[in-house]
C-alpha cells in the first residue's frame, strides 16, 4: 500500500512538473515578445525624439553662421579693457571712466590656487569634456522642463566662454542651443589653457573698492583685496572663485565703493567655505588647509574703499581722457585716408571720430602717459587750497537739477595756473580751479578770457622790435587820444607820461603808450605772430581792433595759450607747443602714439632776448615787485601782469630759462575782483602774491628745474646803442646838452639809430613854466616871466611823434616823465583865449598870499593901491603864491597868462594904507578888467579882445578860435609850417570792442 502511495505522488509530481515547465515556457515567450515589443517601441520613440529634438535644435542654431577658427577665436579674445592713466615717471594714477574695469592678464600670472578654486567649483569635469557635459546638460533640461525650484546649473567654462563673448546674457532655448553648438565647436578651435585664460579674464567679479563694475581675474585681485592675481592666497582664490554665481550678492562693496556691513558679508564668506569645500572633495586641498582656510578671516584682506581717479583728480582725469581721445581721433581719421587737420575745421567729422575715440578710449586698455609731475601737481593743489587772498564769494539764486528746489549757487573767484618746461612744451604741472564739485569747467585749459596787458608784449612790444620800429628804450609816447568814439586811458585815468621809454613803458604797463606803438604797426597784421603761437580762437576783428593791442580779444585765450605763448620768448622766439600727453600704447606694449616736439620760429632770438630783457624790469621795478619779493630764490625771470577791464581778470605770466608759468584769476560770471576793503587785497596784489606762493611751492619739489642755474644770454646781434632819449634817433649836440642821450639794447641787423636827431629847435628860445611843466612862450607872453636860453621841441617833431592819433603835445613832457627836463620848453601850451580867473588875497603881518587862478597863468603881479596911487611892487611866476611887502600899503593881485591876458584885480588887502586907488595920480596903470593886453609882449603885439585869440605872430599864423581849436591837428596850436598835419583822425577801419583793459 505504501508503495502504491508513493507510486501515485510520484505520478503527480511528474503530471504538476510538466504543466509548469509548460506555463513557464508560455510564460517567458510572452514576456519575452513583449520585451521585444517594448524595446521596438523604445527605439522608435527615441529615434523619433531623437530626430525631432535634432531638428528642433537645428532649427534653432539654423540662423548661426558657420564662424571660422580666426573669427571665433577673435570673438573670444576680443574683451574690452580699461585704460589706465600715469603721471610722468610711470606713476600710476587709476583708471580711466567706464562701467566696467578690466584688465587682461595671463594664465601663467594666475596664481594655482585661483585655477583649482575654479575648477573644483565652476566645471569639475573641465579637462575630460569636448565643451559639453551632457548629464549636465539633460539635467538642466529637465529641470526647466519641470519648473524645479533647484537649479543646479549645467553650464561648462567653455559655454560660458561662448556665453559671455559671443552670444548674449539672453534665456531662450535658442541661446542655449547656439551655446552648446558654439562650445562643442570652440574646444576644437582652442586648447584648454587658452580657454581657462580666457574665462578668467572675461568673467564678472563685482565691484572693487572704488564701487567700479569690475571683471576678470587681475582686475578682481586688485579691485578686491590690492594684490596680484599670481600672489591670492588659498581663502583670497576661494572668495574670488565663488563670486561670479551672484557677483552683486557676494561682492564685499558697495556701487559706493564703501564695504558692506558685516550681514551683508556674510553670503560671500558662505561661498567662499562652499569654494573650500568642493576643492577638498576634488582633491585640489587636504583636510589641514581646508581647515586653516576656513578659520581665516577673509574680510582683514579686502582693501580699503579708494577714491577714483576722478574724485581724487577730476581735472587731471578729465583732461588727459580728453586729450587722449583726440589724439585716438586724430589716429583713426588717419587711418580711414582722411586727413587729420579736416577734423580742426569740419565739425561734423570731428564729432564722428571723437565717438569712435571715445570708445576705443574706454575699451582698448590703453595706457596713457602723461607729463604731469605728482609731486608738483600736489604741491600747487595744496598751495592753492590754502591761498587766503582769492577774494570776496557770492552767491545766486539757481534750481538744483535733481529735485528742482530753489538754491543758493556760490560764485567763488576761480583760478587757473599751468607750469610749463621751455624746452619741451611738457606741462608739468596746473591748476584746473578752486573745487570741481562747484565748477568743472577747467580755468588752466578751456576757460577762455581777456589776458590783459599780458598781451603787450606779444602782439605790441615784440613785433614792434621784430619789425625794427624799436629798441629796447627807443621813446613811445604816452598821451590820450580819442579814436572813434572810444577815449583809451591808463589804469590811472589822468596818468600821461608823455614821451618815455618802451622798457618804461612796458614795465609800468602803460595803455596809451602801448597802443599808439600798436597802432604805427597795425597795418603789418601782428596778430599773425599770435596765430603761429596757436591762439586758437582768434577772429578777424582780433587782426584789425586797435583795442586787441592790450588783451581785448573777440573770445579770449587760455592760460594755457597765453603761458606756453610767454614760454616762445625763453626758447629764443621758437614756439613749442605745450603737452600733456608724452605717449600711448595699447594693449601689447606697443606705442601707438609718441609725441614730438616741432618747434615754430616765431621771432628772432634778438627779438626774444630784449624784451625778456625789458620785462626783467617788470619784477625789479614795475608791476610785478609784489611777485618778486614773495619768491624765497632768486632767478633770471621775466614776467609780466595783466589786468582787464574793472579788474574782471587778473594775470601773471613769468618765465625763467627753464620754466613758465602763468596765473590767472577771475569770477565765471565776469564781474569786478575789486572790494571796497583790504581783507583780500587789491586784485593785482592778489595775483602778484599769488603766483610767487606758487612758484615756491614748485622750488620746494624741485629745485633744480625750477631754480635755473643760468641766465638769458645775448645774442650777438644784440648790442647797446646810444640815442637821443626823446626822438630814437641818433643823439644830436642839442639832446646831449639837454642831458636826454640814452642807451639800451638793439637788434643791430634791424634797427640802429642812425638817422641823425630832429627833435629840437634853435637854441635861444623863449620859455616859461606852468605849475612845474616847461612850455614855449607865447609871442604875446610878457617879459618878466619868459626864461631865455631854452631848447624848442621842433613842430614837425611834435606832429611825427603824436602821429594820426594826435593828442595834447603840451603832455608830450609832462613832470612825471623820465625824459623830462626844465631846459627843455616841450610844447606850445593850449591856451583857452579867456582871461585868467580872479584871486583872492590875504594878509597876515607882511606876507601878502592868494589863491592860485588859471591853468594858462604864468605869473602874478602885485599893485600897491594905497593913497589913491597904484604902483607895480613885484611879478613873480606863477609857482609862487605868497610875497613879503611893506607896511602902510593895500594890496592886490593880478593874475597874467601865457597870452599876456590879466585877470580883474584880486581884493584889496590892507596893513596900513589907503585902500582906494587914485586914477588920476596912478604911475603904473591896473591891466583892463576885460582881460585885453595893450602890448609888452616879448615876441610881438596882440589886439586882443575878451576871447584872447591871436592875429598872428612872427612865427607863424594861426586860424584858432576861442576853445583854440585848429583845422590841423586835435591840440588846436598853429605850427611852423602852418596847419597841422591832417587832424581828421583816420582810424583806418578800427573799431575797438566795448569792454577795453584797464591795465
Amino acid at each position: 500500500m505504501k508503495d502504491w502511495i508513493e507510486k501515485i505522488n510520484a505520478k503527480i509530481d511528474e503530471l504538476l512538473e510538466q504543466k509548469w515547465m509548460k506555463t513557464l515556457r508560455i510564460s517567458g515567450s510572452v514576456t519575452w515578445n513583449l520585451f521585444l515589443l517594448f524595446l521596438i517601441f523604445v527605439l522608435v520613440g527615441l529615434v523619433f525624439v531623437g530626430s525631432v529634438g535634432a531638428g528642433y535644435f537645428a532649427s534653432l542654431v539654423k540662423d548661426e553662421p558657420l564662424r571660422s577658427k580666426e573669427e571665433l577665436r577673435e570673438l573670444i579674445f576680443n574683451y574690452d579693457e580699461t585704460s589706465e592713466i600715469y603721471f610722468a615717471n610711470d606713476v600710476y594714477i587709476g583708471k580711466l571712466r567706464t562701467d566696467l574695469d578690466r584688465r587682461e592678464t595671463s594664465l601663467s600670472s594666475v596664481s594655482p590656487n585661483v585655477i583649482n578654486a575654479v575648477l573644483a567649483t565652476e566645471d569639475e569635469y573641465f579637462r575630460e569634456h569636448n565643451g559639453i557635459v551632457p548629464k549636465a546638460v539633460f539635467r538642466g533640461l529637465l529641470q526647466d522642463v519641470t519648473n524645479s525650484s533647484t537649479q543646479t546649473g549645467g553650464s561648462t567654462l567653455t559655454q560660458q566662454l561662448i556665453k559671455n563673448q559671443v552670444l548674449t546674457n539672453e534665456v531662450s532655448y535658442e541661446r542655449k542651443a547656439k551655446e552648446l553648438l558654439l562650445a562643442m565647436r570652440l574646444e576644437h578651435f582652442m586648447t584648454k589653457e587658452e580657454i581657462l585664460e580666457a574665462y578668467l579674464n572675461i568673467i564678472p567679479y563685482g565691484r572693487n573698492a572704488s564701487g567700479r563694475n569690475i571683471a576678470g581675474i587681475e582686475t578682481a585681485a586688485d579691485g578686491i583685496f590690492g594684490v596680484k592675481a599670481k600672489d591670492l592666497t588659498l581663502p583670497q582664490a576661494a572668495y574670488i572663485a565663488g563670486i561670479p554665481q551672484a557677483p552683486y550678492a557676494y561682492t564685499p562693496f558697495t556701487n559706493k565703493g564703501v564695504l558692506k556691513s558685516a550681514e551683508a558679508l556674510q553670503p560671500g564668506i558662505d561661498r567662499m567655505k562652499t569654494v573650500l569645500y568642493r576643492m577638498k572633495e576634488a582633491g585640489y586641498i587636504d583636510d589641514t588647509e581646508y581647515k586653516t582656510a576656513l578659520e581665516y578671516d577673509i574680510t582683514a584682506d579686502f582693501r580699503e574703499p579708494e577714491l577714483r581717479p576722478e574724485d581724487q583728480y577730476p581735472w587731471l582725469t578729465y583732461e588727459l581722457e580728453g586729450r587722449a581721445k583726440e589724439i585716438i581721433a586724430e589716429i583713426l581719421a588717419k587711418e580711414d585716408g582722411i586727413d587729420p587737420e579736416r577734423l580742426k575745421t569740419e565739425e561734423k567729422l570731428k564729432e564722428k571720430y571723437m565717438i569712435l575715440a571715445d570708445r576705443d578710449v574706454r575699451s582698448k586698455g590703453y595706457r596713457i602717459y602723461s607729463t604731469i609731475n605728482k609731486d608738483m601737481y600736489d604741491a600747487m593743489r595744496k598751495t592753492a587750497d590754502n591761498f587766503k587772498y582769492y577774494g570776496q564769494t557770492y552767491t545766486s539764486k539757481g534750481k538744483d537739477p535733481v529735485t528742482g528746489e530753489e538754491i543758493d549757487i556760490e560764485m567763488p573767484v576761480q583760478v587757473g595756473s599751468i607750469l610749463i618746461e621751455n624746452s619741451t612744451g611738457r606741462i608739468l604741472s596746473f591748476l584746473g580751479g578752486r573745487d570741481f564739485q562747484t565748477e568743472e569747467l577747467n580755468h588752466a585749459t578751456q576757460a577762455y578770457r581777456s589776458n590783459g596787458s599780458t598781451m603787450k608784449p606779444l602782439l605790441v612790444y615784440a613785433p614792434a622790435i621784430e619789425y625794427g620800429v624799436i629798441g629796447a628804450g627807443s621813446p613811445v609816447v604816452d598821451v590820450k587820444f580819442s579814436l572813434g568814439g572810444w577815449s583809451p586811458s591808463n589804469y590811472t585815468e589822468s596818468d600821461e607820461r608823455g614821451i618815455i621809454p618802451a622798457r618804461e613803458a612796458l614795465a609800468s604797463s602803460q595803455n596809451l603808450s602801448a597802443l599808439r606803438l600798436y597802432y604805427n604797426i597795425l597795418n603789418k597784421r601782428p596778430a599773425q605772430f599770435l596765430a603761429q603761437m596757436d591762439f586758437s580762437k582768434l577772429q578777424p576783428a582780433d587782426y584789425e581792433n586797435l583795442a586787441t593791442g592790450i588783451g581785448a580779444l573777440e573770445v579770449g585765450t587760455t592760460v594755457e595759450e597765453n603761458t606756453n605763448a610767454f614760454a616762445t620768448f625763453a626758447n629764443g622766439g621758437q614756439f613749442i607747443d605745450a603737452y600733456m600727453i608724452e605717449k600711448i600704447e595699447d594693449l601689447d606694449g606697443n606705442i601707438i602714439y609718441q609725441h614730438e616736439v616741432e618747434p615754430v620760429q616765431v621771432f628772432s632770438p634778438e627779438t626774444s632776448y630784449i624784451i625778456t630783457d625789458m620785462m626783467r624790469d617788470v619784477l625789479k621795478s614795475g608791476t610785478g615787485t609784489e611777485a618778486n619779493r614773495t619768491l624765497k630764490f632768486s632767478s633770471d625771470f621775466a614776467a609780466k601782469t595783466g589786468t582787464s577791464q574793472n579788474y574782471n581778470d587778473v594775470w601773471l605770466v613769468g618765465y625763467n630759462p627753464n620754466v613758465s608759468l602763468g596765473v590767472w584769476m577771475g569770477y565765471d560770471k565776469q564781474r569786478s575782483l575789486y572790494a571796497f576793503n583790504n581783507t583780500y587785497l587789491q586784485p593785482s596784489t592778489r595775483i602778484n602774491k599769488l603766483w610767487g606762493t606758487l612758484m615756491n611751492a614748485m622750488y620746494d619739489v624741485d629745485t633744480e628745474l625750477i631754480d635755473a642755474k643760468t641766465s638769458f644770454k645775448a645774442p650777438k646781434n644784440v648790442v647797446t646803442a646810444s640815442f637821443c632819449g626823446i626822438s630814437g634817433l641818433a643823439p644830436s649836440a642839442a639832446c646831449q646838452s639837454a642831458g636826454l642821450v640814452r642807451s639800451d639794447l638793439f637788434n643791430a641787423s634791424v634797427f640802429l639809430p642812425s638817422q641823425p636827431d630832429d627833435s629840437f629847435g634853435s637854441a635861444g628860445a623863449n620859455v616859461v613854466t606852468i605849475q612845474g611843466k616847461t612850455y614855449n612862450a607865447h609871442p604875446n607872453t610878457p617879459a618878466e616871466f619868459v626864461k631865455k636860453g631854452g631848447l624848442g621841441l621842433n613842430p614837425a617833431f611834435i606832429n611825427r611823434m603824436l602821429g594820426k592819433l594826435g593828442g595834447n603835445p603840451s603832455s608830450l613832457l609832462p613832470k612825471n616823465s623820465s625824459l623830462s627836463n626844465s631846459a627843455v620848453a616841450a610844447v606850445d601850451f593850449p591856451a583857452d583865449g579867456s582871461a585868467p580867473a580872479t584871486v583872492t588875497a590875504s594878509l597876515s603881518g607882511n606876507t601878502l598870499s592868494w589863491t592860485r587862478s588859471s591853468n594858462d597863468v604864468v605869473g602874478y603881479r602885485i599893485y600897491n593901491v594905497a593913497n589913491g596911487s597904484s604902483t607895480l611892487v613885484n611879478s613873480v611866476l606863477e609857482s609862487t603864491q605868497s610875497v613879503s611887502v611893506s607896511s602902510g600899503g593895500s594890496y592886490v593881485v593880478v593874475a597874467v597868462d601865457i597870452t599876456g591876458l590879466s585877470s580883474a584885480q584880486s581884493n584889496v588887502v590892507s596893513n596900513g594904507g589907503e585902500s582906494e586907488p587914485d586914477n588920476e595920480t596912478e604911475e603904473t596903470p591896473l591891466p583892463p578888467t576885460d582881460g585885453s593886453n595893450n602890448g609888452g609882449g616879448s615876441n610881438g603885439t596882440n589886439n586882443g579882445n575878451s576871447n584872447g585869440s591871436n592875429n598872428g605872430n612872427s612865427n607863424g599864423s594861426n586860424n584858432g578860435n576861442s576853445n583854440g581849436s585848429n583845422n590841423g591837428n586835435s591840440n588846436g596850436d598853429g605850427n611852423s609850417g602852418g596847419s597841422g598835419s591832417n587832424g581828421e583822425n583816420n582810424n583806418g577801419g578800427v573799431v575797438p570792442p566795448i569792454d577795453i583793459p584797464t591795465e
